[in-house]
């Protein structure tokens, strides 16, 4: 079975860890120090605090924030359930917006209409590897004095408009073990704010900044060097398996050009570093997904239920319509995306892909589309997908759309 992702491990990562070992410096040191340093200069930001995985940086920056019962954050159902429980660790409660048909990625303009007196914050998430409408998503946050937190667990690298994910607010990224950059498991804050920053040194170390001297309350959220020097291993093939990452995704959108499916959206301005590869392929996809299976390719569906479908999102009353949301988790499926992943393996991928959707479908002219989504076409990744968002942000501005779009 080809896999949808493996971890890109060597030996200078294992060279690294050895280091740290007989160091017997463990904990979190020196080499978490440094990858804070390097990581905040990689997005620009004057903060980069590590963290024990990527929920809970997300949990650590919305505490930092002062959430709590009866406050309200907006997000997005299509994303992983991390995302909304970190607001609801905090006591406030999400506010589902919904995505838009082609990057799949929140919908700037349906953010004002979901604002209320007890919206204190804007959680977009940089799904698969693209960044949010942040030129927008700022612009509303800062009319209506919000707080803006990326949740960039899948974007390392990724860019719009040639700042990077993590440096529009204060950003949250995942250091998982398949993510495009690992530490096994951890997390990344990034920040502007000073004093969130050392707020938020304080409340991973026990409340700490002298020994035994309690400052706030606090708890052990750290990250250790042995992580720490997997990370800083990872940082240093990041260009390089990003390169390999689009490489990979350039050769599925040239295979996939005829084929009645929906390729990856770019949008002029945006760098996508490719987390993972999502096809669109309509009302088709189980069999689909169960063809390419038995053909030995590891496909899967990010995320088949949607967060505010979930049980115990819906048992709170959270309910919510998005029927973007709803239709992309009924039709789309990832492909195989890692930088390991060979020729001979991705050849595998495309032929597997070719036969599943010649014998189940894919999208026709019949296919139900998108709510607010122009014709579905085969082929739609490319500079002609770039070109069609270009035309619908000068349209949208010229419609006086919120924010600076």
């Amino acid at each position: 079975m080809i896999p949808i992702a493996r971890p890109d491990i060597g030996e200078e990562e294992v060279a690294a860890v050895t280091e740290v070992l007989r160091s017997g410096m463990i904990a979190q040191g020196r080499r978490v120090a440094e990858l804070e340093e390097r990581w905040a200069d990689r997005v620009g930001t004057r903060h980069a605090i590590a963290v024990g995985n990527g929920t809970i940086a997300l949990m650590a920056i919305l505490a930092g924030l002062e959430l709590g019962p009866g406050d309200e954050v907006i997000t997005v159902g299509h994303t992983f359930a991390a995302t909304a429980n970190a607001i609801l660790s905090t006591g406030a409660t999400p506010v589902f917006v919904d995505i838009e048909p082609d990057t799949y990625l929140i919908d700037a303009k349906r953010i004002e209409r979901a604002i209320t007196s007890r919206t204190r914050a804007l959680l977009p998430v940089h799904l698969f590897g693209l960044v949010a409408d942040m030129d927008m998503v700022r612009a509303i946050g800062d009319r209506y004095g919000l707080a803006v937190v990326e949740d960039a667990a899948q974007a390392h690298g990724a860019t719009f408009r040639d700042r990077a994910a993590g440096s529009f607010g204060h950003g949250a990224f995942s250091l998982y073990a398949t993510k495009n950059m690992t530490t096994g498991e951890g997390g990344f804050i990034t920040t502007d704010d000073d004093g969130l920053a050392d707020w938020l040194r304080l409340y991973r170390n026990q409340g700490m900044r002298s020994r035994y001297q309690f400052e706030i309350l606090g708890y052990n959220l750290r990250l250790t060097d042995i992580a720490a020097a997997i990370g800083l291993a990872q940082l240093d093939k990041l260009d390089r398996n990003t390169a390999r990452r689009q490489t990979i995704a350039a050769a599925y959108d040239d295979a996939f050009a005829d084929l009645p499916v929906l390729t990856p959206v770019t949008p002029v301005g945006r760098i996508h570093v490719f987390h993972q590869y999502t096809l669109g392929v309509g009302d088709g996809r189980d069999a689909i997904l169960d063809s390419l299976r038995g053909a030995g390719v590891g496909a899967d569906v990010y995320y088949p239920l949607p967060v505010h479908r979930q049980a115990y999102i819906q048992e709170r009353g959270l309910h919510a319509d998005l029927p973007v949301t709803d239709h992309v988790a009924a039709t789309t499926l990832s492909l195989p995306m890692f930088p390991g992943l060979t020729d001979e393996e991705q050849a595998t991928v495309i032929r597997a892909v070719g036969d599943a959707v010649e014998r189940h479908g894919g999208i026709t002219p019949d296919s139900p589309a998108p709510p607010g989504s122009g014709p579905l076409r085969a082929g739609s990744g490319g500079p002609e997908a770039a070109v069609r968002a270009t035309t619908a942000t000068t349209a949208s501005a010229a419609a006086g759309e919120p924010a600076s779009r």
